[in-house]
């Protein structure tokens, strides 16, 4: 049965993923003629096996532990963000570091490290593991507590309950984070915290895009690319779930099981913010090729947001 196509707009790349792969690009690109060193990433540059398969191929060499790379070669840091103590060790060792780091998660670092100035404890809300909470619970270990579910905002001990704020990792469902939040103002009233959420603007614009294919648009089913240890992905596909669509996380057209389009009218489209564009357009050639009639763009926000990549030049000549 023909069916018609979403396409959720804003979707893919944001801002901060498109400056960290700029940036391990502009790295492999300033070494020197004849210089076939790597150029080593601490993790995954962003959470996209494509991505990191194709830097890879170009001479990128992904590592999970800063010593792993060799003394005095050239190391850069992923969109997620470091620890101190990683950055320690990368001085210890020597190396010519880039901070890929994208800017929006370096705001939560410091608002954490103010916060902890003031000797206030700091409810991080957030999912264990996660690269970007390891790097933000890093900046001040003795007074930053892990808050993952309502039953961690019970259980969670602090030593003044009129000294409390509270940040939270940037890829988060804002309706989660709202939850979780208003739930620790309950039970510290004195709770501070941002101003503005510290969900980062594109996780924001691509939920609420795919909010509108199912609750504006009745999509009935919603695929979302993305890899599966990327968080604001698999809160896509949660978030289509919530609204009442069939939601799936898929990483290529190759994917995709016709089964899933079973019975549907509308199949709405989105991709993560470490997704490429190449991969979205492939998909859609796929969902033509199962009897896809038409494609409608439905684009609820524009953005404009761009960063500038860190020099790189220095750090590569000195090595």
């Amino acid at each position: 049965m023909p069916f018609t196509v979403l396409l959720a707009a804003p979707r893919g790349f944001c801002a901060g993923v498109e400056r960290a792969i700029r940036t391990v690009e502009l790295a492999l690109d300033n070494r020197a003629p004849g210089d076939a060193r790597p150029v080593y990433v601490r993790h995954e540059i962003v959470h996209n096996k494509v991505v990191v398969d194709d830097l890879r191929s170009r001479g990128a060499v992904f590592v999970e532990d800063t010593r792993e790379i060799p003394a005095g070669a050239t190391a850069v840091f992923s969109a997620h963000g470091v620890s101190p103590a990683v950055r320690d060790e990368a001085v210890a060792r020597d190396l010519a570091t880039i901070d890929a780091t994208c800017p929006l998660v370096s705001r939560v670092h410091a608002a954490v490290l103010r916060y902890a100035g003031r000797g206030y404890t700091i409810l991080f809300v957030g999912h264990a593991g996660h690269p970007e909470v390891e790097g933000v619970m890093g900046e001040a270990p003795e007074q930053v507590r892990l808050v993952q579910t309502l039953a961690d905002v019970e259980r969670v001990e602090v030593p003044d309950p009129t000294r409390v704020a509270y940040s939270t990792q940037t890829t988060l469902s804002l309706d989660d984070v709202s939850v979780i939040v208003e739930a620790l103002r309950r039970r510290f009233p004195a709770m501070v915290g941002p101003q503005a959420s510290d969900v980062c603007y594109a996780t924001q614009n691509r939920q609420e895009a795919v909010l509108a294919l199912v609750q504006k648009h009745h999509a009935d089913v919603v695929l979302v690319l993305g890899s599966p240890n990327s968080s604001n992905s698999n809160r896509l596909r949660e978030v289509a779930v919530g609204a009442g669509a069939r939601g799936y996380l898929l990483g290529t057209a190759a994917e995709l099981d016709a089964d899933w389009l079973l019975g549907a009218k509308r199949v709405g489209v989105s991709a993560g913010a470490s997704t490429p564009e190449h991969l979205v357009q492939g998909l859609i050639e796929r969902l033509r090729a199962l009897g896809a009639s038409e494609v409608q763009t439905v684009e609820t926000s524009i953005e404009d947001v761009f960063f500038a990549p860190p020099p790189v030049t220095k750090a590569i000549r000195e090595t």
